[in-house]
């Protein structure tokens, strides 16, 4: 009974000192409310530049309720219809959405990814033992799906696509593939894709990077930390750079586009290609804009900065509200969307405590000019 007790008032402890961080920090009076959702938890985020907003939900929870919606009026609405956000055959609804982004044309597309248990890297208790993938492309304009990719030769057993971005230039799309360390090139032609950059310096995750929140380390029960390989990517507006990172890695890394998407050149020769942009932190997603800055989400001391084209690092903004700060997206406003996924919250992560603040929440910011 001591036992318990002595664990009860250290669990205490260290929950409040976790917090001091946090309450110490004041509310960024710049930072609105674009959307609320109670206890359904947001994922990916983007907009168009007519300044419509989509935000994604995974099937994560027993609150679920859409998988891909637009938001009108600060509502969720199913998008593109009802149907898609149904239960049913994975060829005609969505499975577990897990990113969006409108590209430079203000087509939609959808990455639904749903991993096997060795693809994430969450590990899901009782998932199954091959993934479920697809990427559409949704025309904005009437609301239609216009095509569908499958990945048929992507190693589901293993993969884990978790963030896209789209070259309408090349017409490629590049993927994060957090579950094989890799990035993967989809060719949008032929529907044929390629992996590269397979458990490089560059993807695989540092394993003495550990976030923590005021000394206190983000482990499962196990013990086990959170860690991802290479998960957030960005593609600079004139298509010409890719950057990506995993979140548990310091720095940031980039490849020209020229480079990734020449299919003559060997692993070996395409690492040698690989840009280090500097110590950013650890982060989750990241976004570029149309001056050159790429946007970097972190939870641990809830910010939102920007790596500018002179290679400094600027505070965007810093709020006690950011919990896991994760998706983003840009207006034709010029304002910045993303969501709080609260990762870091989950009783997973809390010795089976829920330290989730709801409501989940989308913020919007106004960009530097």
């Amino acid at each position: 009974m001591l036992k318990k007790l002595t664990f009860f008032i250290l669990s205490v402890h260290l929950l409040s000192f976790k917090m001091q961080a946090q309450d110490k920090l004041a509310l960024d009076s710049k930072l609105e409310v674009a959307a609320s959702f109670d206890s359904y938890r947001p994922i990916g985020v983007s907009a168009t530049s007519t300044n419509r907003l989509f935000v994604s939900f995974p099937k994560l929870n027993k609150d679920y309720q859409y998988a891909l919606t637009e938001i009108i009026d600060g509502k969720p609405i199913p998008y593109p219809n009802q149907t898609w956000n149904e239960q049913g055959n994975e060829d005609s609804h969505f499975v577990n959405v897990q990113d969006i982004f409108v590209d430079a044309a203000d087509y939609l597309w959808v990455l639904d990814s749903k991993p096997s248990t060795s693809g994430s890297i969450f590990g899901p208790d009782g998932a199954a033992p091959t993934g479920q993938f697809k990427l559409l492309k949704i025309d904005t304009k009437n609301n239609k799906v216009m095509r569908i990719y499958t990945f048929d030769d992507l190693d589901k057993t293993k993969s884990g696509l978790n963030d896209v971005r789209i070259d309408i230039q090349k017409n490629l799309a590049y993927l994060s593939d957090p579950g094989q360390a890799a990035i993967i090139v989809l060719d949008l032609q032929t529907g044929n894709s390629r992996k590269v950059l397979e458990k490089s310096s560059f993807t695989l995750a540092d394993p003495e990077v550990v976030i923590s929140y005021s000394g206190i380390e983000m482990r499962n029960k196990n013990g086990a930390p959170f860690l991802s390989h290479v998960n957030g990517i960005a593609l600079s507006h004139d298509f010409n750079y890719f950057y990506f990172k995993p979140i548990n890695k310091n720095h940031l890394y980039r490849v020209a586009t020229k480079y990734l998407s020449d299919v003559k050149l060997s692993q070996q020769e395409l690492q040698s290609k690989v840009e280090n942009m500097g110590n950013v932190g650890v982060t989750h997603g990241l976004l570029a804009d149309r001056n050159g800055n790429i946007y970097l989400t972190t939870s641990m001391d809830y910010s939102i900065k920007y790596l500018s084209p002179d290679g400094q690092i600027h505070l965007l903004t810093q709020d006690p509200r950011l919990l896991w700060p994760d998706s983003l997206g840009i207006d034709g406003n010029g304002y910045l969307y993303f969501s709080c996924a609260q990762l870091s919250r989950d009783p997973q992560w809390n010795n089976g405590v829920d330290r989730v603040e709801l409501p989940y929440r989308v913020y919007k910011i106004k960009l530097p000019n």
